[in-house]
């Protein structure tokens, strides 16, 4: 009698102690599916409790503060002792429509705090132990909008995402001599649970349906060759790949997944 044995995809994380931001809804729920589908032991955090039982370990808090920050970075290595991969995925804008002149200097900092300064400060509280053990990954979730910006609403994110990119740059020319690798993932239109939504509010709002609305929210990008937005498992994948060994000569780099709609090479 045989017993099965596990893919190399289901045992890839095994023993890997992984921390995912924003890891309840939209591409980082999808990457904490995936990673723990791969056998490892994650731990996520998001400001409010996610739905439902779940095998995944979770922290409430919000890290776009440094109090937040600091209870995820002690809580972590409380149930884990140290950190093998960090995803930063957590991101995202609420301010409002009107262009540069509708933002206040505190939805700009907002914005930074949220998409910057939360791995920023994450980073930093999980590198020492990283150096120690000689080996890490680092993942960014940036955005296509650090070089494709839009300014009706999104404009601070738009920076936001941008210093985030160059940031992972940097911090992998210092990380990576050490073991530690470094690198980002900017995706494009997704379709999150947060994009449907958007989009049949679009379509509510203009009395049409929401493949209506979803084409015009596409050509307001610009237009995506692929023909559709991404889905976030697609992106969880990607992500997936980075932080495995299969990706172990790749740091310093940036993957960009948008279905092509960057028109630039």
């Amino acid at each position: 009698m045989t017993t099965e044995q596990p893919s190399s995809e289901m045992a890839e994380f095994a023993g890997k102690r992984v921390l995912v931001t924003g890891g309840t809804k939209g591409i980082g729920a999808a990457t904490v599916k995936r990673l723990a589908a791969g056998g490892a032991r994650v731990l996520t955090t998001a400001r409010s409790v996610p739905d439902g039982d779940s095998s995944v370990h979770f922290i409430q808090a919000d890290v776009s503060t440094r109090e937040g920050a600091e209870k995820v970075i002690a809580d972590t290595f409380e149930r884990f002792g140290g950190l093998d991969i960090l995803i930063n995925s957590v991101g995202g804008s609420t301010a409002p429509g009107g262009g540069v002149l509708g933002l206040t200097d505190d939805q700009w900092r907002e914005a930074f705090d949220l998409n910057v300064m939360s791995a920023v400060r994450l980073d930093r509280g999980f590198l020492p132990s990283m150096f120690a053990q000689g080996s890490g990954v680092i993942v960014h979730v940036s955005s296509i909008q650090r070089t494709l910006p839009l300014f009706e609403a999104t404009l601070a994110y738009a920076a936001a995402k941008a210093a985030l990119s160059n940031y992972s740059k940097g911090l992998s020319k210092e990380t990576s001599p050490r073991g530690i690798r470094v690198n980002s993932v900017a995706p494009g239109y997704t379709e999150t649970e947060a994009a449907v939504g958007l989009v049949e509010r679009i379509a509510a709002e203009a009395g049409t349906d929401t493949t209506t609305a979803r084409a015009g929210l596409m050509n307001s990008l610009g237009g995506i060759p692929l023909g559709r937005p991404a889905r976030p498992s697609e992106v969880a994948e990607l992500i997936a790949f980075l932080a495995s060994d299969r990706a172990s000569a790749i740091t310093g780099s940036e993957y960009v997944i948008d279905g092509g709609t960057i028109p630039t090479v």
